[in-house]
């Protein structure tokens, strides 16, 4: 009896399963080229796109690896993708709305895929002085929150706080002597 009900609930669980896949597979609704270059172009002037971010999103709609290039290079050259943009869109928003550090931004970009060189460009433009203050602000707010009686302690939890922000342990110490925080 107990192996008859056995087997009835692993029908079901394969009746269920293969259920769930067919769904998955109608979901999936192939695109013909000049619909998918349509939506790719409507998908990058709502926001700016890396490559890797496209041509995720075309693989996603079904197209095979020559249309999902060709259709990237259509976007590059009607200027709907543009790497370089991107870039320094995405160093910009991080660093002015977000709050983070060089490391975590560029490690950011690299999970996007973008070129070394592109990446330390971008990262360039970031103002040396407004990330010092950045990096100060951060260890302000932070500070207080601390609930830690040992100063060593303390210290240490400010510093691996604005670590997992991003910035570079040297830079943190520099902002932490030159304060009175810790």
């Amino acid at each position: 009896m107990l192996l008859n009900l056995f087997d009835f609930i692993l029908a079901i669980l394969a009746i269920l399963i293969n259920t769930m896949i067919d769904d998955n597979e109608k979901k999936k609704v192939k695109l013909d080229k000049k619909t998918a270059l349509a939506k790719a172009e409507h998908y990058c002037a709502y926001q700016e796109r890396a490559q890797q971010e496209i041509r995720d999103k075309l693989y996603e709609w079904g197209l095979w690896s020559d249309d999902v290039e060709n259709i990237i290079s259509e976007l590059i050259q009607t200027n709907f993708l543009n790497e370089e943009r991107f870039t320094e869109a995405y160093v910009s928003g991080k660093f002015k709305i977000k709050r983070w550090g060089k490391i975590k931004i560029k490690q950011g970009l690299k999970l996007k895929r973008i070129p070394e060189k592109m990446i330390q460009r971008a990262l360039n433009g970031i103002d040396y002085d407004e990330y010092l203050k950045v990096i100060l602000e951060a260890a302000q707010k932070k500070a207080p929150l601390i609930k830690e009686n040992d100063a060593f302690k303390r210290k240490f939890k400010l510093i691996s706080y604005l670590v997992s922000k991003g910035f570079e342990k040297d830079l943190i110490l520099d902002v932490l002597k030159t304060s009175d925080l810790v």
